[in-house]
């Protein structure tokens, strides 16, 4: 399959199946779009009418061109044929069983009370609650047990604001690191706060600990403090900024993202990132609010536009800053044209479900964090593990092709057929689609594409 697209002055050609990306020039770019419903005779005919005023578009021309473009057809770099929609069904079953991922939500509860919260203020429209340590550790142990040779293991402290129950993930730690030689795993531990509780103590733990900690921060001042207060409806921006700079400066500018939320009130985020950037922070990302569409914060189709075009603004802005020496990472643009994903991933996606699993402070397993308090979607627990098998194989199914929209979408080995969860709350299954993250996700793929072409042409 065949995406086309004109982008930063670029001719973009993408053959989504073997991943090959060309710049192109305009008669090219015209070429390749009649190639395939077109003799040969067509196509050249049709151009020397299209570039009569064009000295240097010759019939000669045209017809190395459209040789050179056959080339590339009989090399695998252009038209290729999917061959991965038999495979999609079989990815996940090879791997049984196997967990290589658990986030703990060690704190149901929060000391800021967001509004578009999709957690509930951390509740999860559930009681307030803390993990024990003893259910962390059955947590831990479940995922040693249930990892087959894998040894590399990941863990996500989650909330609300994991940072209330500080003790309990040092703790939990301790123990994993205990294990880890006995067992032969490696422990990768990831920490997501919202910055309130930040302190030395944090600071250096976290420095010690967390191969990535997730700092929470939606922009400039104002959009920060709109949703982003405490229960005294005070912003938390002046109390969390000089306590991000002192975690970041600590860990050498790396192993960190801030990662902010953008809703109908900004939709011009690239302002908050460029924000963010001023203030130091190199590491970002920023994410759709996912709403009802009766929420005040949700993205209505006018907005989609408007965050469409931020996204080519980012993206041109981002090499600008890269030509000047100062450059920064946008999470969504982080793609790789050379090695990228293998096939497994690009068909399977994230693994909730299967790899991938969230423990409640009970702990009660549900696919990820975002289907936690949806009763339906319990898997089971950590002390007598899944029992909800249907659902696990439901979750196993999804892949690139599980959508009757996903099998001709050029973007499909990119998003890996989209968020589950997404797909569950716009659409009541996780086998629907999330129409407005789509076009979202292909505008940013576009624009991440865009950025390698022109790193590469300035090479």
């Amino acid at each position: 399959m065949v995406h086309q697209y004109k982008l930063n002055g670029y001719n973009i050609v993408l053959d989504s199946c073997s991943g090959a990306v060309h710049d192109v020039d305009e008669v090219a770019y015209d070429m390749i779009a009649l190639f395939c419903d077109h003799t040969r005779d067509e196509i050249i005919d049709e151009l020397l009418k299209k570039y009569a005023d064009r000295e240097d578009v010759t019939r000669d021309e045209l017809i190395e061109c459209y040789e050179d473009i056959e080339a590339l057809k009989n090399e695998g770099q252009l038209f290729t044929k999917d061959t991965f929609a038999e495979l999609a069904g079989t990815f996940k079953q090879r791997s049984g069983n196997v967990i290589k991922a658990l986030c703990l939500h060690v704190a149901h509860t929060c000391n800021l009370n967001c509004s578009y919260c999709f957690a509930s203020q951390g509740k999860y429209h559930g009681d307030r609650a803390l993990m024990s340590f003893e259910v962390g550790k059955r947590a831990l142990d479940f995922l040693v047990e249930n990892s087959g040779s894998r040894t590399n293991l990941e863990v996500d402290f989650f909330g609300g604001e994991p940072l209330m129950n500080f003790d309990v993930v040092k703790d939990l730690v301790k123990y994993a690191r205990s294990i880890e030689k006995e067992k032969n795993k490696n422990f990768r531990f990831t920490l997501t706060t919202n910055g309130v509780l930040i302190d030395d103590d944090v600071i250096e733990f976290a420095n010690k600990e967390m191969s990535n900690v997730v700092l929470s921060l939606d922009g400039r001042k104002e959009i920060h403090d709109r949703f982003r207060v405490d229960y005294a409806g005070k912003g938390s921006y002046d109390t969390i900024i000089p306590k991000f700079k002192k975690l970041v400066d600590a860990r050498g500018q790396k192993g960190y993202y801030i990662r902010g939320t953008f809703t109908h009130f900004n939709p011009d985020f690239t302002k908050d990132v460029f924000h963010m950037a001023d203030l130091g922070f190199t590491e970002l990302s920023m994410e759709p609010v996912v709403g009802r569409p009766e929420d005040e914060t949700t993205l209505t189709s006018e907005d989609i536009e408007i965050v469409k075009e931020q996204y080519e603004i980012l993206a041109k802005d981002m090499l600008r800053r890269e030509k000047e020496g100062k450059p920064i990472t946008f999470y969504h643009y982080m793609l790789d044209l050379t090695e990228g994903p293998c096939i497994y991933k690009r068909i399977s996606g994230c693994g909730s479900g299967t790899e991938y699993m969230a423990v409640t402070p009970w702990g009660d397993l549900y696919p990820c964090h975002q289907f936690v308090g949806e009763e339906s979607y319990k898997l089971g627990d950590v002390f007598n593990g899944v029992t909800n098998d249907a659902l696990r194989e439901e979750f196993r199914s999804c892949n690139a092709y599980a959508r009757e929209e996903c099998r001709d979408c050029w973007a499909k080995l990119y998003c890996s057929g989209g968020c589950a969860a997404n797909a569950f709350h716009a659409s009541g299954s996780i086998k629907g689609i999330y129409k407005p993250g789509c076009e979202l996700f292909k505008k940013r793929i576009e624009c991440a594409i865009m950025m390698r072409v022109s790193e590469n042409s300035e090479e």
